[in-house]
């Protein structure tokens, strides 16, 4: 249920920003639990949404911490077979400094998935309380 209502706010976020967009949740392992692509959404933004949110779950960080650091000049990520997502979109969701997932958006500008996802993290945190 908690990956259902991260899903929805992060869909309501995208509606209410005319976005058309893939958005999916992942547990702390990055496994899938929930996932949507939206009408108007690219086909290939599903992977990435999916691909963001286990770098992030995986990670512990913000997918865009390693696009940054790839666009600094540490190419060696781009090595690791293992390891794909490294663009901004995905967010890891902390609660009481334990990672319990993840959220990945893909569809719109790099910044604006973001955005998204701490959006429906900062919502589902806020019901928390």
């Amino acid at each position: 249920s908690d990956a259902e209502f991260i899903l929805n706010q992060a869909h309501q976020y995208a509606i209410e920003h005319a976005f058309n967009v893939s958005i999916c949740i992942v547990d702390e392992t990055g496994n899938l639990l929930a996932m949507k692509r939206m009408d108007g959404a690219s086909p290939m933004t599903a992977n990435l949404s999916v691909e963001k949110a286990k770098c992030s779950a995986i990670s512990r960080r913000p997918s865009g911490l390693f696009e940054n650091l790839i666009k600094n000049g540490q190419m060696g990520f781009l090595t690791m077979d293992t390891f794909s997502g490294m663009l901004e979109g995905g967010e890891p969701i902390l609660y009481e400094g334990q990672l319990v997932g993840a959220v990945g958006i893909s569809g719109v500008k790099s910044f604006q998935d973001a955005e998204i996802a701490q959006f429906a993290i900062s919502r589902f945190l806020q019901q928390l309380v």
